[in-house]
């Protein structure tokens, strides 16, 4: 399935030392998917839970970024295998669970994502993942062993006391940090830069640093996240970033008009 998601490209980054970096994506149009492989993004996250995208939206981001180099990652809306099966059906390069506070929320995460052979729970189908039977069920069910990546989110109080746990839970191959959320649940919203806000941060990086797994997460604040190292980080959402752009070429336009 690496011809479909790009994930040999993602881990040859990770597996270097190196960090990988992406986008999420939340707009319906295929053609801003496709411009951010362009662009040069090595993931992109489809957003499910936070954007009005649905799963057939979900599916044309796929497709225009499989003309890529860009691994599609994509978040679903809860931890709940209805809302897994068909994510997972997709063949994305790895899948974002969010709000996983425990070990056992971390273990049922993993096993939604996993055949019983693998000793998982995944409701077998083929469709897009098999090139719609141009694969051998064999060749499949080999990839199925690793992909797609399983990210549990941490972005609660909850989950850093339990990290521990969440980290040994079979299957999980790493976690994204959700900052925002996860400074929320403290009381401090987008203080990063609280004593206990980046302590509880750093003590989720070092230990999944520690354990050997993926560490990533949503990073737009350079200057918090610069010197912080995570295998990846997504730096924007596509609106956020065009915003920027369209603000910035307007204040660059009016300055321009104001000194004639």
């Amino acid at each position: 399935m690496m011809q479909l998601n790009h994930l040999e490209r993602f881990r040859s980054i990770t597996e270097s030392g190196r960090t990988a970096y992406g986008c999420v994506l939340t707009s319906t149009d295929a053609g801003l998917a496709e411009l951010a492989g362009e662009a040069g993004f090595d993931f992109a996250w489809i957003d499910l839970e936070h954007s009005p995208l649905t799963i057939t939206d979900a599916a044309h981001l796929l497709m225009a970024l499989r003309g890529t180099g860009c691994a599609p990652f994509i978040r679903v809306a809860w931890n709940v295998p209805c809302l897994l099966k068909p994510a997972l059906d997709l063949a994305p390069a790895a899948v974002i669970i969010p709000m996983v506070n425990t070990a056992e929320e971390a273990r049922r995460a993993a096993a939604a994502c996993r055949y019983p052979a693998d000793g998982g729970e995944r409701g077998f189908a083929t469709r897009r993942a098999t090139g719609y039977g141009r694969m051998p069920l064999r060749e499949y069910l080999e990839h199925s062993h690793g992909e797609p990546l399983v990210f549990v989110q941490i972005e609660h109080r909850d989950a850093v006391r339990n990290i521990d746990g969440i980290l040994a839970a079979p299957g999980v191959d790493g976690v994204c940090i959700g900052p925002f959320d996860l400074s929320a649940s403290y009381g401090k919203t987008g203080d990063f830069r609280d004593p206990e806000i980046a302590a509880a941060i750093d003590l989720v990086r070092e230990k999944t640093l520690a354990a050997g797994l993926l560490l990533g997460g949503f990073c737009p604040d350079p200057e918090f996240w610069g010197t912080r190292f995570l295998h990846w980080k997504a730096l924007s959402t596509d609106t956020d970033a065009l915003f920027r752009a369209y603000r910035s070429m307007l204040q660059s336009q009016r300055s321009i008009q104001e000194e004639e």
